[in-house]
Order: structure tokens, then C-alpha cells, then sequence
């Protein structure tokens, strides 16, 4: 097994199911900061579904798309907490 049959059918497999699991979390989940944690989740498995697929596919183009997500959930991360900073001033 080489690591690209590894990563075809263990990883993707896990990471698949584990995204599944956490957008079941999304939905359920109670308050607004539970859902902006599996949000950002959710993005980071995306991003590891992106990379994964880059080594399969031998494209690593698909390295820059995950990139720029990932910079994208690191601002939307800092946006979040800033909003719930100015909202816990203005109670």
C-alpha cells in the first residue's frame, strides 16, 4: 500500500465522516459560539480535504486554494471574537 491508496481510502473516508459529524454539530449546536467553533472546523477539514486531494491528484496547485481558506477561517475566527468582545461592552 502506498501513500496514495492510504490517503484514497483511509483518510478521505475519515475525514468525510468527521465533517459529516460536525456539520451535524452545526445544526444542533446550542448557542452562536458552538456553531462558529464547528464553522471553523468545518473549514479546517475542508482544508485537509483539499490537501489530501492535492498529494492524490499530484496537483499542488490545490495547495494555494487551501491556503487562502485557511487564511479566511483565521479572519472570520478574529472577526467572531471581536464581535462578542464589543457585545459582552455593550451589556
Amino acid at each position: 500500500m502506498n501513500i496514495d491508496d492510504f490517503l484514497a481510502y483511509i483518510i478521505m473516508p475519515i475525514l468525510s465522516t468527521s465533517s459529516l459529524l460536525v456539520f451535524i454539530r452545526f445544526l444542533m449546536g446550542p448557542s452562536l459560539s458552538d456553531r462558529v467553533v464547528a464553522l471553523d472546523l468545518l473549514i479546517t477539514i475542508g482544508i485537509a480535504i483539499i490537501a489530501v486531494y492535492s498529494i492524490i491528484s499530484h496537483r499542488p496547485s490545490f495547495l494555494d486554494i487551501a491556503m487562502i481558506f485557511a487564511l479566511i477561517a483565521f479572519l472570520s475566527t478574529v472577526a467572531f471574537s471581536y464581535y462578542l468582545e464589543k457585545r459582552k461592552r455593550n451589556e
